[in-house]
């Protein structure tokens, strides 16, 4: 905390500087840690997607692979972009133009995807009576928030890069991240950083905040119970069995 307002009368902040780049970000950690805490702690039965498949199937199965392996993608390029510093991937052999074409190309494919699945989510849910008729509160305000920052992030991504001025976010918002980690806030990184970033970063944080409180509490849960469970055995009741003979053990219950 110390360190806090020392940097901030260093850097003679201003009081909305010191809410947004500093506050907001320790608020959402902590509410972020604290709320997975307390539902997974007092809300068990509501740790769920509230599966909506037996109401609809077709358009499910087209746009929930397309939201989910796009949005790890874009997990994962997020943890790589932010928490690995440049010099380590240059270390390794990944010169920066390298490492900033692989990033937009596939940043670009995985938030296309994300988008296009999201939006055939976000479609079946309004045009199908159960399934909008399941939808809470809280699920519309994380489908906007979700939605918001995937669209901040995807069309600063694209619209830097397509007017030829891309900001390289390693050395503005990367850092700044790794500050507010560390507890070493460096506001003056993050304001370096083009408005659509800015915009990004504090849509991602309030999202953050919210997060425990929504069906996204299902990302942390792991079914690693089915890697031990024992085999599920179905026996056929159909009168006609066919023409093999039955093995010892699996004869026909009557």
């Amino acid at each position: 905390m110390n360190a806090i307002f020392h940097a901030a009368a260093a850097e003679q902040l201003t009081t909305v500087d010191i809410l947004v780049w500093v506050a907001l970000p320790y608020a959402s950690i902590a509410i972020f840690l604290v709320g997975h805490y307390w539902r997974y702690r007092y809300d068990k039965f509501g740790w769920t997607t509230r599966s909506s498949q037996l109401y609809e199937n077709h358009l499910l199965r087209l746009g929930s692979p397309l939201f989910h392996f796009g949005i790890l993608l874009v997990i994962l390029g997020h943890i790589v972009g932010l928490l690995i510093p440049e010099g380590w991937t240059e270390a390794v052999g990944i010169s920066e133009p390298i490492y900033h074409a692989m990033s937009v190309g596939l940043g670009v494919l995985a938030g296309a995807a994300t988008l296009v699945g999201a939006a055939i989510l976000i479609y079946r849910r309004r045009t199908t009576g159960p399934v909008f008729s399941a939808t809470t509160r809280n699920d519309k305000i994380m489908y906007v928030l979700l939605i918001g920052t995937l669209v901040l992030g995807f069309g600063t991504t694209v619209i830097s890069n397509a007017i030829g001025r891309p900001h390289d976010y390693r050395h503005t918002v990367a850092p700044w991240f790794r500050s507010i980690l560390s507890f070493r806030p460096d506001t003056d990184l993050i304001l370096a950083a083009p408005l659509g970033f800015q915009l990004h970063v504090i849509a991602a944080w309030i999202l953050f905040a919210f997060w425990p409180f929504t069906r996204l509490v299902h990302v942390f849960s792991m079914p690693i119970g089915y890697l031990t469970r024992p085999y599920i055995v179905y026996r056929s009741r159909d009168v006609e069995l066919g023409s093999r003979r039955e093995r010892r053990g699996w004869e026909r219950i009557q």
